[in-house]
């Protein structure tokens, strides 16, 4: 009776075994597919996560109180000067930016300045010069009765990511006199926490955009063709 009593025993053991290695067999027979694509759409959601964190934009928005936006007027001919280069700043614009944190692109910029703003800075002049100058900037070279405002909206942005600066070319239309022409825009762009610099300078044809020279004291004064635009733009994060 012992015997029969262990055999029954271990033939109950060894049915049990039996079946919790069929059921095993069939579990991972069935699910083994699930699992697998489980496995891979992980990995796919993830790849989709770091690829949308990569293309957040960051917006900025510039700090006008702070920034530098000036026009170099080249002198040439007969001055009653002595010869000296205009340097007119803006003093009332704004703009924005949005950048992908890591990457050049996608990125974009706007800019608008009040063409009204726009004034003689040089010391080199007297009051009563940079009055003249000033005068004749409203009333025959921006006329910004007719064209009040001045603006840059970029379309492309190309450049490369070294050692934290990124160094890039703004394409975009640039909107002066009333005249739309497409500018490309070279800038070394650093980030600072929460803050944005852009440092650059390029240069545009008066008579692309139609603008006449200013011609102080009836024409003594006279400026080349060739204008530099010098900004150094500092923004925060909205």
């Amino acid at each position: 009776m012992y015997l029969t009593t262990r055999h029954r025993k271990l033939t109950a053991l060894l049915a049990c075994a039996a079946l919790v290695c069929v059921a095993a067999g069939k579990l991972n027979a069935s699910s083994g597919g699930r699992i697998s694509t489980s496995s891979d759409e992980v990995g796919a959601a993830r790849g989709a996560d770091d690829a949308a964190r990569a293309t957040v934009r960051v917006r900025y928005t510039v700090d006008a109180g702070r920034s530098k936006f000036i026009v170099r007027a080249f002198a040439g001919g007969a001055l009653w000067f002595k010869g000296h280069d205009h340097f007119v700043a803006a003093k009332d614009f704004e703009g924005e930016a949005e950048l992908t944190p890591d990457s050049v692109s996608p990125a974009s910029l706007q800019m608008r300045v009040r063409a009204a703003s726009l004034e003689e800075t040089r010391d080199v002049f007297t009051p009563q010069q940079k009055q003249i100058i000033n005068k004749e900037l409203r009333e025959i070279v921006l006329e910004p009765d007719k064209y009040p405002e001045i603006t840059f909206k970029s379309k492309d942005v190309s450049g490369k990511l070294e050692a934290g600066v990124y160094k890039v070319r703004i394409g975009g239309d640039l909107t002066l006199h009333g005249v739309t022409r497409r500018v490309v825009i070279p800038a070394q762009v650093t980030l600072d926490g929460r803050g944005l610099r852009a440092r650059g300078e390029f240069e545009i044809e008066r008579g692309d955009f139609n603008i006449k020279a200013t011609s102080a004291f009836h024409g003594t004064v006279r400026v080349r063709d060739k204008l530099k635009v010098i900004f150094d733009i500092l923004a925060h994060q909205i």
